[in-house]
């Protein structure tokens, strides 16, 4: 994953809640998962996303989107707000 790609947007939500937030209000442009994060918490989230017609990229690993949110620990999702 290119990390550099969501540190260097200003309008990031991270976090299933914000995510999800995001895409209900129409304002996430891409979705990030986590690979490793547990399939009853990103599936609703990942159809969410497809009902709305976000693009939706893998990650590794949470540590992994975590890092690239510039947070000190792992993340399920984040989202790249239009």
């Amino acid at each position: 994953m290119q990390q550099n790609e969501l540190a260097k947007h200003s309008k990031i939500s991270v976090g299933v809640k914000q995510s999800t937030k995001a895409i209900q209000l129409d304002k996430a442009k891409i979705l990030y998962v986590a690979k490793d994060a547990d399939n009853n918490v990103i599936n609703p989230i990942i159809e969410l996303a497809t009902e709305k017609a976000v693009d939706v990229v893998f990650v590794e690993t949470m540590k992994e989107l975590g890092r690239a949110c510039n947070i000190d620990v792992g993340a399920a999702t984040a989202v790249i707000e239009k």
